[in-house]
């Protein structure tokens, strides 16, 4: 048997308590990556829980469709200093997480969500969307 074998499936995205769980461990990982943490640190220095909370909220919109987020977040990221590798590694961080703590058709339309903000997002930053991930 290998590990895989012996571990239980995992659950799909189901609660608001999933929602927090991946947006807390997803910036756990972002907070601590080279290329992310710094930009992240510049654009929410030490107000974490706050963005923390609009990002459940958000989450919770787009997964759930439970309408608790109420913004902008496209406007947000203009005046930010990134590029298309910023995308690209955002993409890879937020898709391992959703990989290794659910499985099931939200989880799935969690990644196919977050492909395309990034693709969106990169268009109204004037790149050319990487679709690589």
């Amino acid at each position: 048997m290998t590990d895989i074998e012996l571990r239980p499936p995992l659950a799909d995205i189901q609660t608001e308590e999933d929602v927090a769980k991946l947006v807390h461990t997803f910036y756990d990982k972002v907070r601590a990556d080279e290329l992310l943490g710094p930009v992240f640190e510049q654009a929410i220095p030490g107000d974490w829980a706050a963005h923390l909370d609009i990002m459940c909220n958000f989450w919770s919109t787009m997964l759930l469709y439970s309408g608790r987020y109420k913004g902008d977040p496209m406007s947000k990221h203009f005046s930010l200093p990134i590029d298309p590798g910023h995308f690209s590694q955002w993409l890879s961080l937020f898709n391992g997480t959703v990989d290794a703590l659910f499985q099931g058709e939200i989880a799935d339309n969690a990644k196919a969500r977050a492909k395309n903000i990034a693709r969106i997002m990169q268009s109204m930053l004037g790149f050319t969307p990487n679709n690589n991930n």
